[in-house]
């Protein structure tokens, strides 16, 4: 049981770093883009001068704001995720499962940064 890997190297590490930063970075530019959406509402077109649907559009304009700022705290909570990411690589505990202690797959990690959970402990859920 020795050669088991309880953790991963450091050079390992550094690479999920890498990963991580660069998606929090894309993350952040895309909630960026999700709050502009829902708080600009001083456009000033030519939307409002004619009467016809105007009611319609208007929910369906309300209805889009509301999708966005939920697509935001997704977003929000995804960027947060990824901060806890580095933090685990500070403390060196990155990568290990919290429910059954063993390595989560590099592959894995790759695909979904933030994973604190294996396949097979999300498999048991």
């Amino acid at each position: 049981m020795d050669d088991v890997k309880v953790r991963y190297s450091d050079g390992d590490l550094q690479e999920f770093r890498e990963i991580i930063l660069e998606k929090i970075k894309s993350a952040e530019n895309d909630l960026n883009l999700l709050r502009d959406s829902y708080k600009n509402g001083s456009d000033n077109g030519t939307d409002d001068t004619s009467p016809t649907f105007k009611s319609f559009e208007e929910g369906s304009d309300t209805m889009a704001k509301e999708a966005n700022m939920q697509l935001a705290i997704r977003q929000e909570k995804f960027i947060r995720d990824l901060k806890n990411a580095l933090i685990r690589i500070e403390n060196k505990t990155y990568g290990i499962c919290r429910v059954t202690g063993k390595l989560i797959q590099k592959e894995r990690l790759k695909l979904v940064p933030h994973a604190t959970l294996s396949i097979e402990a999300k498999r048991k859920q």
